[in-house]
């Protein structure tokens, strides 16, 4: 029992430490960078709102949401805590501006994150297709994969093609260097990653697993998941020349040996630092990589943040 409460005291220890390591940082080297100053009008269009055909898609900083559909997941007040990553439906989401979206599924077609389940797939295609229909040019990264621990939803690619086929971009890897403009009235990049099916081939509506990566750093400690979010991301090569997309997730998970266990006040130990680690990536000099960057809980400073550097990118500022 005494060593139990040692590492306990321990841990708190190195939160506390970690925690004023990214205070310290904010504080002395700021959150300004090219762009940053930038507001899109709105956020629902801010894709049109920078020129659809000045938007190349690797040039874009696409803000993305971690387990995306997980507002309704569990019971509330019971199990809910341990699971939700945001509290917004994926409609509000893209709504706020939103335009990557990680959604799990079971065998049963339903979202789920780890045991926990929640609504139906058809919800989130339901919120996407409204979506959509009250766009014209905002495009959508869908990743779509089969939650660990559980089997591939039967024909899941075929039911897919049958409610998204008309807005799906084929996989294609000519689309990185295209503009927004060419690839309308398409406007899905849906990525689908099955556990034991076949993957996706070139030219399919669907893209595979290698078409969407990231170094999955699982830990509660803020500054050791900045710190290494920034490590692997220099390792990239420019999102101008590759032909795959890589995701840098702003967030912190909990872990099992804390007293913390409920998702929101762990990952908002990170969650304020999204400009602070845009603006370490010009220091570091790797901006030039940052492609998807997704958050817990996602609001309107942590897109803004992301179109903003998108801004500056298509206007030649960076």
């Amino acid at each position: 029992m005494g060593s139990l409460f040692s590492k306990q005291v321990e841990r708190r220890k190195n939160i506390k430490a970690e925690k004023k390591t990214l205070c310290d940082l904010n504080e002395n080297c700021g959150e300004t960078y090219p762009g940053s100053d930038y507001r899109p009008a709105d956020r629902k269009n801010w894709m049109a709102g920078l020129g659809v055909d000045k938007v190349h898609i690797n040039k874009i900083v696409w803000p993305g949401t971690h387990d995306s559909a997980t507002n309704k997941i569990g019971i509330p007040f019971i199990t809910r805590p341990f699971a939700q990553c945001q509290s917004l439906s994926v409609y509000q989401q893209l709504v706020k501006g939103t335009r990557v979206l990680d959604i799990r599924v079971n065998e049963n077609r339903r979202v789920c994150h780890g045991i926990l389940t929640t609504y139906g797939i058809d919800v989130v295609i339901g919120d996407i297709k409204k979506f959509l229909s009250e766009t014209q040019s905002e495009v959508i990264i869908l990743e779509i994969r089969t939650e660990f621990g559980h089997q591939d939803p039967p024909e899941f690619e075929k039911y897919l093609e049958e409610q998204l086929g008309e807005y799906l971009i084929h996989q294609d890897e000519h689309v990185f260097g295209k503009t927004i403009a060419e690839l309308l009235p398409k406007r899905i990049i849906c990525v689908w990653k099955p556990n034991k099916s076949p993957r996706p081939q070139s030219g399919s509506p669907f893209w595979n697993a290698g078409h969407l990566k990231d170094n999955w750093i699982d830990t509660d400690l803020p500054s050791t998941k900045f710190d290494s979010n920034l490590k692997h991301l220099s390792e990239q090569a420019p999102a101008s020349s590759r032909k795959f997309f890589y995701r840098v997730e702003n967030t912190v998970t909990p872990q099992p040996d804390n007293p913390i266990v409920c998702v929101k006040p762990v990952t908002n130990r990170i969650h304020g630092y999204a400009r602070l680690f845009i603006a370490q990536c010009f220091t570091k000099g790797c901006a030039d990589r940052l492609q998807i960057f997704s958050t817990d809980f996602i609001d309107e400073d942590f897109v803004d943040a992301c179109v903003g550097l998108t801004q500056a990118r298509v206007e030649g500022a960076c």
